[in-house]
């Protein structure tokens, strides 16, 4: 375990130099690892855990199109696809992997098969951290860990196949086994972490739902929107608009910030963006400051989550989502984003 100084602060960190796959190969080699759920971080830890050569069955209910999607993955229904009880059954390990909404109410079910020695594992530290609203509460015979990607199941596969590592958080909150470190460490390499972090379930899911609904998806949707917005209102045209907007984003500044730093992709643009940026960082920072310490009271205080738990369980969900979805779809920026995607040099 290495410590690192992260801008004056110590933290714990292991590296897959320190904690090869040949180690955690060897920890969970007497382990049956059952992915309990194949929608958004499932497919990507089952498949890369099994050409990691770990043992691994996947849970998921019969009359979903997840249960195709597993086959057409290559998981073969009784032997590696089983219905979730079958599997936690089967399970050493049940990673634990379902919506939250799933997970309460699956949770009786997954709750019956969790003998003592068991490891029962997230990916999200909601349905414990919020337990009083979840009921999920483990027994405590059983190893209670974390390992949390930071991105999606599908970039922890790509990333995977490319050589590459996705960092990850991992927290233990509760040992039966005295083995729980090892395990937790051992899969979070199996999984194709590049590096490995210590919070605990409660850090990891205020980090987690402050970071979704800020910069990751919710800030950067509402900042992106108004400076469309005031660009065409001021006669832009939609492809200058979205140009001046996403694509020099995503595109020119996002990969120079990502690999040095903001100061590092400030001191390769023009003076004149330079001045512009520094001078307009302070208003906008002014701007947004209070609303993230609205939106990170609102989620320690436990009302986020209800709110997601709360809608999340509406037979009528999914009806809901996919037209709030489609309406930001058929939105004229991200009409005008899929024209200019194909332009790109490399979808020729």
């Amino acid at each position: 375990m290495a410590v690192l100084n992260f801008g004056g602060v110590d933290e714990k960190v292991m590296t897959r130099d320190e904690f090869p796959l040949s180690k955690a190969q060897e920890i969970l080699k007497d382990e049956t690892v059952a992915v309990i759920g194949y929608g958004v971080q499932g497919p990507g830890q089952a498949l890369n855990l099994k050409d990691n050569g770990i043992r691994v069955i996947v849970g998921q209910r019969k009359d979903s199109p997840t249960w195709d999607k597993a086959v057409a993955d290559g998981w073969v229904p009784g032997e590696t696809l089983f219905e979730i009880e079958e599997a936690c059954q089967r399970g050493t390990i049940i990673q634990y992997l379902l919506s939250d909404a799933a997970q309460i109410m699956v949770w009786p079910s997954v709750k019956k098969q969790l003998t003592a020695g068991k490891a029962l594992y997230f990916s999200h530290g909601f349905g414990i951290t919020y337990k009083e609203r979840t009921n999920i509460v483990p027994p405590a015979d059983v190893d209670v860990i974390l390992v949390a990607p930071k991105g999606s199941g599908t970039s922890l596969r790509k990333m995977f196949l490319e050589g590459r590592g996705l960092n990850s958080s991992y927290a233990i909150f509760q040992d039966a086994t005295g083995r729980a470190f090892e395990r937790t460490i051992a899969l979070g390499i199996a999984i194709g972490s590049g590096y490995l972090f210590e919070t605990t379930f409660q850090r990891e899911v205020y980090s987690d739902l402050t970071g979704e609904r800020g910069t990751l998806m919710g800030a950067i949707q509402g900042l992106l929107q108004a400076q469309y917005e005031v660009l065409r209102e001021n006669g832009h045209t939609p492809s200058e608009a979205f140009n001046e907007t996403v694509e020099e984003l995503t595109q020119s500044l996002m990969p120079l910030f990502a690999e040095n730093g903001m100061d590092w992709m400030y001191a390769n643009c023009s003076t004149t963006a330079q001045r512009g940026a520094l001078d307009w960082m302070t208003p906008f920072y002014k701007a947004t400051k209070p609303v993230f310490e609205e939106l990170y009271e609102e989620v320690a205080s436990g009302r986020e989550a209800q709110r997601s738990i709360d809608s999340n369980s509406q037979s009528d969900y999914r009806v809901k989502l996919n037209e709030e979805l489609k309406a930001l779809r058929e939105s004229e920026m991200w009409l005008t984003g899929a024209v200019v995607r194909k332009l790109r040099p490399d979808n020729k």
